[in-house]
């Protein structure tokens, strides 16, 4: 057994999907139009699915956005330079909600930024 994908609900799709390949590095790996249930999915990694676990992005066509609630914490990419995945976000306009840095009572060097639905993911340099 093995993870496969993690799916989160983007509002703009279209969006999500420049923020995960060019802000974040992914590829898009497959895209479908589900027209009898009106949602697309696209699914994004770093590589084949067949090699590891990838985010699959849901986008029901009548829904702009989403409560995140509480119990989704974040989604951890390991970087060997923390800071110019940073500068990569914020070129695109992304918002960097704790800048590189050691955690906290710990050495690890991490940051966290929000994807346009604000959705968490830590940088963690090194893995």
């Amino acid at each position: 057994m093995r993870i496969l994908h993690t799916m989160i609900r983007v509002g703009d799709l279209e969006r999500s999907i420049r923020f995960y390949t060019e802000g974040l590095g992914m590829e898009l790996l497959r895209k479908q139009d589900y027209p009898g249930g009106s949602f697309t999915l696209a699914f994004v990694g770093f590589g084949p699915e067949e090699d590891g676990a990838v985010i699959e992005l849901t986008h029901n066509w009548d829904t702009a956005s989403y409560d995140l609630g509480t119990g989704f914490g974040h989604i951890a990419i390991g970087t060997d330079d923390i800071e110019a995945a940073c500068d990569r976000v914020r070129r695109l306009g992304g918002k960097v909600v704790r800048e590189p840095g050691p955690m906290k009572h710990g050495t690890t060097v991490l940051a966290f930024v929000e994807d346009p639905d604000g959705y968490r993911i830590e940088f963690i340099e090194g893995k």
